[in-house]
């Protein structure tokens, strides 16, 4: 059975920073791409990081530069480091594993405001 844990998310002030985490099981994890989606109130889910198996990244043009996306084979856990934190990436960031078939978690919600 396949279980992705987000966690990390929280209340931070803009300019703040945030790491998210997300602990994966039931899937061969070094062997599997693992990308950070996130969806804000009224809007689609839309993407906002990817790592490959050989850890090559790619990032939505919006958070380019702010976000950093890592992972962990030992410990089946990628990384989502986002720094200079505005209001508009208020949203639940949701983990996605992708290989043959495509698993989500349940969502980590961050908010940020003053």
């Amino acid at each position: 059975q396949v279980q992705l844990v987000e966690s990390g998310g929280g209340l931070v002030q803009p300019g703040g920073s945030l790491r998210l985490s997300c602990a994966a099981s039931g899937i061969i994890f070094s062997l599997t791409a693992m990308g950070w989606y996130r969806q804000a109130p009224g809007k689609q889910r839309e993407f906002v990081a990817i790592i490959n198996t050989a850890s090559s990244t790619n990032y939505a043009d919006s958070v380019k530069g702010r976000f950093t996306i890592s992972r962990d084979n030992a410990k089946n856990t990628v990384y989502l480091q986002m720094n200079s934190l505005k209001s508009e990436d208020t949203a639940v960031y949701y983990c996605k594993s992708l290989g043959r078939r495509d698993y989500w978690g349940q969502g980590t919600q961050v908010t940020v405001s003053s």
